[in-house]
């Protein structure tokens, strides 16, 4: 069950049906990075890395917003912070930059509930799949507070929406809102705010259901290597892949439950 609100930052809920709800839950600072934050998140991604019975993580907040970037009020914040030439930089937003995301083997899906921005937004780009709340707003804000692209988000964000897009967007820092968001193909869905939860669970919960833990795993790891490859190399790559899953029991249970008309019951992510 879900920690009580006033004793942790984030929220951890291992469902029954193979869904870990990880929410941030900082409402009163609209969820922003600070806090204690960021560990805890870090420290709940484990976990649910760590669960067997853990196939797909949904991300979300509590209250108005998904994440509202830094915390920019009180001591523990970037904006409390005495800045020097010796200053770790890494520290002052965690101790595990957002790409993290990419390296956890189960996917994630980010439910932007409301306001999305700067290392929220970067977040929230490195889950494998969005889906936001109706009139959610966004923004990457950096040009506007005096900063740059931070933490990969000028590799993930051209990739999601294409070049000029992310151009414009990070140039301008403005304000875009869910559905330009759809528009741009940096989400996945709209839905209304009461029904966004349930969408995202229901998606995951498929996911959960049908799909084997290791083809999503592997899957996952080729579409960020890839990008890094040429189609020659990804392809010898995949060649050899496929040579693995062809050996794995995960590829008979999934012909024989195609055939027999089932769901399947595919053995849970190994080590």
């Amino acid at each position: 069950m879900p920690v009580p609100v006033e004793q942790n930052p984030v929220l951890y809920d291992a469902r029954d049906d193979g869904v870990a709800v990880v929410t941030l839950n900082r409402p009163e600072r609209l969820n922003a990075w600070g806090g204690g934050l960021p560990s805890a998140l870090y420290h709940c991604m484990d976990r649910a890395e760590a669960d067997p019975d853990v196939r797909v993580i949904v991300l979300t907040g509590s209250g108005r917003a998904f994440c509202a970037g830094a915390d920019m009020g009180g001591g523990n914040s970037i904006a409390g912070a005495t800045i020097d030439d010796d200053t770790d930089v890494t520290k002052l937003v965690g101790e595990r930059h957002p790409h993290f995301f990419t390296a956890v083997r189960k996917p994630i899906v980010a439910a932007i509930n409301g306001g999305c921005a700067g290392i929220g937004l970067t977040h929230a780009l490195m889950s494998d799949v969005r889906f936001a709340a109706a009139g959610a707003k966004f923004t990457t804000a950096f040009t506007r507070r005096g900063l740059i692209a931070e933490y990969g988000i000028s590799w993930i964000l051209p990739r999601i929406v294409g070049h000029g897009a992310a151009v414009e967007l990070l140039l301008s820092g403005r304000t875009f809102y869910a559905e330009e968001a759809l528009e741009l193909g940096m989400v996945s869905g709209v839905f209304a705010a009461e029904d966004l939860m349930p969408r995202a669970l229901a998606y995951a919960e498929e996911m959960a259901i049908n799909c084997s833990p290791t083809s999503l795993a592997v899957i996952k790891r080729q579409m960020y290597d890839d990008s890094l490859r040429d189609v020659f190399e990804a392809s010898d790559r995949a060649e050899k892949l496929m040579h693995e899953s062809l050996s794995r029991p995960d590829f008979i249970e999934g012909i024989t439950a195609f055939f027999e008309k089932r769901p399947p019951n595919f053995p849970p992510l190994s080590e």
